[in-house]
Parts: structure tokens; sequence; C-alpha cells
């Protein structure tokens, strides 16, 4: 096993899957010709550019531009494409077939975007860098976010821009962006565009994040190692709550000593709670060293 950057690594395993795809704008004529034969058959007109647009004020400038930019490829007919967006940089990639979707097919003859690429898209267009890389999850855990909410929630405190997601703490699987009133813009599905479409608050809705590119309240630090997981309290048989897919950036807010953990040669019973997940994870599993320098200590 590779030696660790300062120490130490996880176990667990979690399969992450990208979420949605977008493509750059294209003419309406073209979205509109007619298919060759064996293709399925064109997904319904796109929304107009002004059904897609911030529906409520209060948002950021950040946020009206990632609308702004996730409402262009509305109006230009960009296909969901499942693994779409996630190249090196943000952009429309071509897609991928999803093993469990028989409509992914004709997804890697399309150039376009899945939920998350779109996000990832809109506010890089936004932000002017690759702030929001990585699948739903990623996305919806970022330590770049300002505010949280959860589905009791509802939507009454959501302003244009902020990320709804859905899922379980420990998958979600889909993310797009609020417009206000009840209304969202999402690359949802394959065989589908880019749309406009009424937010789902039944289900597995989850919550939502508003995004800034403001200052960060905790330190920052990156996990390593693949299917790390957070857990409920800080103790190994807590409930598991989110495992971290591969190196991750995390927003520390406090650490404490607790039950000690050994993993790959490594003992330690420092355990450092994560406010963005409203997790625990053992230190173990953070680069550093075995208690965080600068980090309060938990109440």
């Amino acid at each position: 096993m590779t030696t660790p950057p300062t120490r130490r690594t996880g176990s667990a395993r979690r399969r992450s899957r990208p979420l949605a795809a977008l493509l750059p704008a294209v003419l309406l004529t073209a979205a509109l010709t007619v298919p060759a034969a064996g293709a399925p058959a064109p997904a319904p007109t796109p929304a107009s550019a002004e059904t897609c647009a911030p529906l409520a004020p209060g948002a950021s400038a950040l946020a009206e531009g990632a609308v702004a930019a996730a409402c262009q490829e509305v109006a230009a007919g960009t296909w969901y494409t499942w693994g779409g967006g996630h190249g090196p940089r943000p952009g429309p990639t071509y897609g991928q077939v999803d093993p469990d979707d028989p409509a992914s097919a004709h997804d890697p003859e399309r150039l376009g975007f899945d939920c998350s690429g779109l996000v990832r898209h809109a506010y890089a267009r936004a932000a002017g860098a690759d702030i929001l890389d990585g699948a739903a999850a990623v996305q919806h855990y970022t330590h770049r976010t300002a505010t949280r909410f959860t589905a009791a929630d509802g939507l009454a405190p959501l302003l244009p821009g902020d990320l709804l997601a859905w899922g379980t703490s420990a998958r979600l699987h889909h993310i797009a962006v609020y417009l206000g009133k009840g209304r969202m813009v999402e690359a949802r599905q394959s065989g589908t565009r880019i749309m406009v479409s009424d937010v789902r608050l039944g289900g597995d809705y989850f919550g939502a994040v508003r995004i800034t590119t403001g200052p960060v309240d905790g330190r920052l630090f990156r996990t390593w190692g693949s299917g790390v997981w957070t857990k409920a309290r800080p103790a190994l048989a807590a409930a598991r709550v989110y495992a971290f897919p591969g190196p991750t950036t995390v927003r520390v807010a406090c650490q404490t000593h607790a039950e000690p953990v050994t993993a790959e040669g490594y003992t330690n019973d420092a355990w450092s709670y994560l406010p963005d997940y409203r997790a625990w994870v053992t230190n173990i599993y953070l680069q550093g060293p075995a208690w965080l320098p600068d980090v309060p200590a938990c109440p």
C-alpha cells in the first residue's frame, strides 16, 4: 500500500457517479433537425430564455451569474449527457453510457452536461474559477457554503443560485440551481435537454446550500485515501454519514479527544468535527499532525 502523505488512509468503499451534463451554446435550429435512423426522437423544444432567470430578488452577483450561465444552456438546447462536464476544465464534454439507464445509449455522441457538470460550469463562469469541481455530493458539502438549509426549511428562505440536492446523507444523486418561485434549472436525465422545472420537494429532497467565494469560517484540511467515512459521533460504532470518494478539502470547526482509532499502523484518539457534513472524522484520515494545528478544542 502507498505510504500516506503524512500518515494514513481509510478503507471503506464507495462508488462515485457523476450526475449532470451540459453543452456549449448550439443553435436551436440544429436542436430541431430530424434525427438519423435509429436515433431517439428529439426532446421537446427547450423553454425560451425568458423562462429561465432569477425569479426573486436578493441573490448575490455570483449567484445571479451562475443562474445566467445555466440559463444560457437552456436557451441553447444543450443535451443532458451522463458524465458530461467533468473534463479537466469546466465546460461541456461528451458523455458516457450509464449501465443503469438504457436512455443513455446516445450520450457518448452528445456534447453536454450531467447535473453536477452543469453546476460546475455555471459557477465557474460566474466566479472565474473552478470552485465546484466534483459530483453532486462534493458540491453540496463544499467548504464554500455560506448557508445550509434542510428539507424541513422548504423553499421560503432560498434565493436564486442556491443549490438544491436530492438523495441521502450517504449518497446524494442529483443537484440543481434554484431560480426562485419554486422553479429550478437542471440537467435531469439522459434523453432530455437542460431544462427549467418545478422543484420536487417530495421524495428524497435533501436540502440546499448557498455558495460564497468569501472567507472560510474554520480551517481547511485535505483528506486522503478513498472511502473514508464520517461518523455521527466521534466513535467507530457511530452511524456512518458520508464517505469521501477520494481526497477532499474539508472545513474543520474543532477537534476533541475521544475513542482511539488504529489504522495503517497509527493510533490516534483525536477526532475533528466537520460542520459542512455535520459529522466527525478521525484525524488519522486528515493530512497533518495527529492534533491539528490552530484548530480549537471542541466544547
